[in-house]
């Protein structure tokens, strides 16, 4: 009896190793340096991501596009630097990629409505003439958006199927500290807002 008790002990760290690794083997997919991990792994990596939305506007002579970006960050204060990603899919890429300038607007919730207008395929995103307009410098811009950064582009760098274009700001339009709306989060494939809802104590 004593016998067997003693095997069953010694067998239970070997079976717990072998849980272990077969967790392992689940959750880790990829590895060495072969071509690199699938492209639907890496999506659904990223698909539990959260990302801020925001609209990117610009003309670079041919009238004005607008698209609608979750690859918009900051990497610098000092000089004031913003990076996003423009995919070669996207009908309005080319007219943002050339112009020297463009528009970054951060949306909150409450303009869900213009995340979506600027994400569909085939519309006209300026038709209603009294939601947008031109800065003095010339950058079109939607007009109710609380917030918003203009910038000229300073670098563009080749990746994949898209181009990252970096922007130094140079203006933006800033809403009041106590007047902040709830910002807007695209997260697994849908819309979310932002709010004392989700906050975490802590």
């Amino acid at each position: 009896m004593a016998a067997n008790q003693a095997t069953a002990r010694d067998q239970t760290p070997a079976r717990q190793q072998s849980e272990v690794r077969q967790q392992s083997e689940v959750r880790i997919i990829g590895g060495g340096l072969g071509e690199g991990l699938a492209g639907e792994n890496f999506t659904q990596a990223f698909r539990n991501h959260p990302a801020g939305v925001a609209v990117v506007t610009a003309d670079a002579g041919d009238g004005p596009v607008a698209l609608t970006a979750t690859s918009v960050f900051s990497v610098s204060v000092e000089p004031p630097l913003l990076v996003f990603s423009l995919s070669d899919r996207s009908s309005s890429s080319g007219g943002i990629q050339g112009a020297a300038s463009v528009v970054v607007h951060l949306l909150g919730a409450h303009e869900l409505h213009l995340a979506k207008l600027c994400a569909t395929s085939g519309v006209d995103r300026f038709a209603d003439r009294s939601s947008w307009d031109r800065l003095e410098t010339g950058e079109p811009y939607f007009t109710r958006v609380d917030t918003w950064i203009r910038g000229t582009i300073v670098g563009r760098m080749r990746a994949g199927a898209s181009t990252v274009v970096a922007l130094h700001a140079l203006e933006a339009r800033l809403p009041d500290a106590d007047s902040a709306a709830s910002p807007l989060v695209y997260h697994n494939r849908s819309w979310h807002g932002l709010g004392e809802h989700s906050r975490i104590a802590g």
